[in-house]
C-alpha cells in the first residue's frame, strides 16, 4: 500500500461504504445531509493527510508545524462549512450533525492510525 494514497484510498472507501450503508438501510429519507456531513471531514482527512505524507519526508518538524496548521485550517473551515450547511442549504440539523461528528471522528481515528504507521516505518532501521 502506498504511504500516500493507500490511506486516502481506505478513507475514501470507508465514508463512501458507510454512506452507502446508511443511506440504504435507514427505513427514511438521509439525504443529502449524510453525504454532505460526510463530504467535510472526508475532504479535510484526504488532503491533510497528503500535506502530513509529503511534511514527513522533510523531517520532524516540519510534520508537526504541518499538522498545527492544518488543526488551525481545519477549526476554521469546518466552522464556516457547518454555517453554510445549516444555514445557506438548510440542511435537516440533526441528520447533518451527527453524520458530521460521526465521519469526523471515523475519519481522524483512521488518519491516526495512517500516520503512526507512517512514523514507526520511518523509524525502522534498514533491513541487512
Amino acid at each position: 500500500m502506498s504511504p500516500l494514497w493507500g490511506p486516502v484510498a481506505w478513507m475514501t472507501g470507508v465514508g463512501a461504504a458507510a454512506w452507502a450503508c446508511w443511506s440504504v438501510l435507514s427505513p427514511e429519507p438521509v439525504n443529502p445531509e449524510i453525504g454532505l456531513g460526510l463530504l467535510g471531514p472526508l475532504v479535510g482527512a484526504d488532503v491533510s493527510w497528503v500535506l502530513m505524507v509529503r511534511a514527513s519526508a522533510v523531517g520532524g518538524e516540519h510534520l508537526m508545524k504541518t499538522m498545527m496548521r492544518l488543526l488551525g485550517a481545519k477549526v476554521l473551515l469546518f466552522g464556516v462549512y457547518t454555517v453554510v450547511m445549516l444555514r445557506v442549504m438548510d440542511v435537516r440539523p440533526a441528520l447533518f450533525v451527527v453524520s458530521f461528528a460521526g465521519f469526523f471522528i471515523a475519519l481522524h481515528v483512521m488518519e491516526a492510525v495512517f500516520l503512526r504507521r507512517l512514523l514507526t516505518q520511518g523509524a525502522r532501521p534498514p533491513r541487512g
